[in-house]
């Protein structure tokens, strides 16, 4: 499909949006799974029948303009279909994530007031079926085969009899979405939650839109952006993130989007489908990085060179500094080391954009050296949720996120914090109008703009425009002497290093800095049969060589660090920091007060003596 207005600023909803595009699309492909080991597509014609059913049979099942509507469901077609035929109907989106407990779906189901739930398999309904029981809902809808002994006041109906029979429905679908308007609220989106209980953010169709068009501009302007795009999903599309920059930006640009099977077949997912768009978050470039290395390391001298010297080449490109003699090398690179790169990841990428979290300036360095442009994004799911953008228009420059989206204002308050405002702003948070009140602030001098979004990031604009993050408000660790330091700057550090997997840092009113560690496991294993030490974890950590080999990794980060960032002492986690335990979000960032509770008296130990 053609993208024909670079803009797409005009719809009054995203279901009007998608029946736009669909219309357009027709027969064409439009989502994409695998199945039986080849990837399987359903047409535009197919999605929006599909939709149209949907929508009529939510409503004749009783449900009305506003209701909530949980959605529960890994990345895959019918996520789309269920988000859009919910939206469709004139209800609310709620997506959670596939790893919640119990416990968060309760608070989610009781916090939203939800009527119905729309859930993928059978195993992701064991955590969610006993917390529906509990709540106000009364309709269940299973995308697959979903075994009840017996229904009571819970309802379930199979997805299939739901989503057949569209044809008859898609005017009725249509007419809804054009009566409704941008301010309508689309979805409740929770929080991850990396300080407390997860918030509903009230994202109205025109936060949605407003994103979508301000990344369809720089990617129409900045890549030529046309037919025949391509995205391949991998972030959970409960993250606001990759709800709008992974399914509702693909729409709007009319692109085909493949669900991605998962981390453990995302490399071949890649080479399989050629995406030309992936938005991922940084921490799986640190593993592609790592792997990418350590590949290259095995493959000899020629191989090794050629990386050094992409390395050496690309830092000095992106620096614009050079040499007449850098180019005839860097040449050589474009014809025999970058082009296989690039086969790696599909040998059609135009750009890979970074977000949810803050990405080593190293990092991009890299990506940018061996040929694959690589964006950083900001944002926040109280926005929309993408701020700003880095775009090569503006020069790219790895420590900024790039200047705001088109058509959003941004400025620093007094205290440095980053202050967002226009369309992309949330109506706020659900059934938390304190919340709302101490985020959302008006503006005396111009109340009709809307209120600024107050985004608890700390930085600065550059005299080109771009924004600079410093870091969270609310994460700046403030020693005894009273100096700021950014965890997450030191802590992107340390895990770049090939011997640290994950790391948390602490320090608040403290004298210096210490830091908890999970060891990289497949750098431990290889250490360890090189020492002829054993090989498990548990045993490894209580060697002195192995943890002498972990605090020189520390001494290098610490080599590039102010005083005040120096890490003096360190322990263990007892374990990897996951999603399951709680320590990280599913946004792969760290839940910082969950680690401090677990390890309180390991870090209190680290400071006897101080």
């Amino acid at each position: 499909m053609k993208l024909e207005n670079p803009h797409l600023d005009h719809f009054p909803s995203l279901v009007a949006m998608f029946f736009d595009r669909a219309a357009r699309g027709g027969e064409d492909p439009f989502l994409w799974r695998k199945a039986d080991r080849a990837w399987q597509p359903l047409s535009w014609r197919q999605v929006a029948n599909q939709v149209s059913a949907l929508a009529h049979n939510l409503r004749e099942l009783g449900l009305r303009e506003g209701d909530r509507v949980v959605l529960v469901s890994e990345n895959r077609p019918e996520f789309c279909i269920a988000d859009l035929g919910i939206m469709a109907a004139g209800c609310v989106t709620v997506p959670t994530y596939t790893t919640n407990t119990e416990r968060d779906h309760q608070h989610i189901l009781d916090n939203s007031g939800a009527r119905a739930v729309i859930v993928s398999t059978a195993k992701l309904a064991r955590a969610l079926m006993p917390a529906v029981m509990r709540s106000n809902a009364s309709l269940v809808i299973s995308m697959e085969s979903l075994r009840v002994g017996q229904q009571g006041d819970v309802a379930v109906h199979d997805w299939d009899g739901l989503v057949t029979g569209g044809e008859a429905h898609v005017e009725e679908a249509k007419a809804r979405g054009l009566a409704m308007t941008r301010e309508d609220l689309a979805c409740l989106i929770y929080t991850s939650g990396t300080g407390g209980a997860p918030r509903g953010v009230m994202q109205h169709h025109g936060a949605i839109l407003h994103n979508g068009a301000g990344a369809a501009e720089i990617l129409v302007n900045d890549f030529g952006i046309g037919e025949n795009e391509t995205f391949l999903s991998f972030l959970p599309l409960s993250h606001a993130y990759e709800h709008s920059g992974g399914q509702f930006l693909p729409i709007m640009v009319g692109a085909q989007i493949y669900y991605s099977e998962g981390l453990e077949k995302l490399v071949s997912n890649i080479e399989e489908t050629g995406p030309t768009i992936m938005v991922v978050v940084p921490r799986l470039f640190e593993v592609i990085r790592a792997r990418m290395i350590k590949s290259v390391e095995k493959q000899g001298k020629l191989a090794n060179w050629m990386l050094n010297q992409a390395l050496r080449v690309g830092e000095k490109d992106y620096e614009r500094r050079m040499g007449v003699f850098d180019r005839p090398v860097d040449l050589i690179l474009n014809r025999l080391f970058r082009p296989k790169i690039q086969q790696r990841f599909g040998g059609r990428m135009k750009a890979l954009v970074s977000g949810g979290a803050p990405l080593n300036p190293e990092i991009g360095v890299f990506f940018h050296s061996i040929g694959l442009t690589l964006l950083q994004g900001y944002g926040q799911t109280e926005a929309g949720p993408v701020i700003s953008c880095n775009r090569p228009a503006a020069g790219l420059k790895m420590d900024t996120v790039g200047p705001p989206l088109m058509n959003t204002e941004v400025r620093i308050a007094d205290d440095g914090e980053i202050c967002v405002r226009g369309e992309l702003v949330m109506h706020g948070y659900w059934r938390n109008e304190a919340e709302t009140q101490r985020v959302l602030v008006p503006d005396p001098a111009e109340p009709d703009k809307g209120p600024w979004l107050h985004t608890g990031d700390i930085g600065h604009i550059d005299p080109q425009g771009r924004i600079v993050i410093t870091d969270r408000k609310k994460d700046l660790i403030v020693n005894d002497k009273g100096d700021n330091v950014s965890p997450q700057r030191v802590e992107g550090m340390l895990t770049l290093q090939p011997e640290i997997l994950q790391a948390m840092v602490y320090g608040d009113k403290r004298p210096h800095l210490v830091a908890i560690l999970v060891p990289d496991p497949e750098w431990a294993a290889e250490w360890a049969e090189a020492e002829g030490l054993p090989k498990e974890m548990d045993l490894l950590r209580e060697h002195e060589t192995f943890r002498a080999a972990v605090r020189a990794a520390i001494d290098r980060v610490n080599d590039q660090l102010s005083v005040i960032e120096k890490v003096r002492k360190f322990d263990f986690a007892d374990e990897p920091f996951t999603i399951e335990n709680e320590q990280m979000t599913p946004s792969m960032k760290i839940r910082r007060h969950v680690l401090k509770d677990v390890y309180a008296d390991r870090i209190a130990a680290l400071y006897r003596g101080s």
